[in-house]
């Protein structure tokens, strides 16, 4: 393979383009170590000798370092990593091992966020929120049915933080207040439905 260009990201670390293609992100210390410089010839050896020894762990321990702050979703790792510029073949392997030892679980993360945000949020916007992480429609679905959002319990609960418990018995202050449940993915049934038994409306 031969280097077709090797550009600086920052003072110590650069990008390599292999092919026209970029490659992978090392420290400069390190390209000159491997002797990459553009145009010169990158051998398959040398190559797996990078993803070896010095790529695959690098991202394993990024993954981990990542992880202790917050969980994430598989789509959400992968794509951290590639925006940290490894390679596909690391990233999937990297995964693998955190699949194998649990350290991301896309089933058992739904079914945490549901958990933490069923009390606050809509079926709706729990699911998009979700779907945004990378997480698989039919499997946010199939968590949501497993663990059931009560949306007429949240929304009495977003009710009581929003009013205080007092409910305004101004039509235009009601109908401002289903607006803003609306905006967070209640139905108008819910809304509704809700409305009526608190304020008799």
């Amino acid at each position: 393979m031969i280097v077709k260009a090797v550009v600086p990201v920052d003072k110590r670390k650069c990008k390599v383009f292999l092919e026209g293609d970029f490659a992978f992100v090392l420290y400069k210390s390190e390209a000159a170590r491997f002797h990459i410089e553009e145009g010169n010839d990158l051998p398959a050896k040398t190559y797996e000798m990078i993803e070896e020894e010095i790529l695959l762990k690098r991202a394993r321990d990024r993954a981990l370092y990542l992880l202790q702050s917050q969980g994430r979703t598989q789509a959400e790792m992968i794509k951290k990593l590639k925006d940290d510029g490894y390679p596909q073949s690391v990233t999937e392997r990297v995964l693998s091992f955190l699949q194998e030892y649990h350290f991301i679980d896309d089933n058992a993360y739904t079914e945490n966020y549901i958990h933490v945000n069923k009390g606050r949020k809509s079926k709706r916007q729990i699911t998009y929120e979700l779907q945004q992480k990378g997480v698989d429609r039919d499997q946010i679905r199939q968590m949501l049915e497993e663990n059931p959002v009560d949306e007429e319990e949240t929304v009495r609960a977003l009710l009581k933080k929003k009013t205080g418990g007092r409910i305004p018995e101004d039509k235009k202050e009601i109908q401002k207040l289903a607006a803003f449940l609306g905006r967070k993915g209640f139905s108008f049934e819910v809304i509704s439905r809700v409305l009526r038994d608190v304020a008799d409306y």
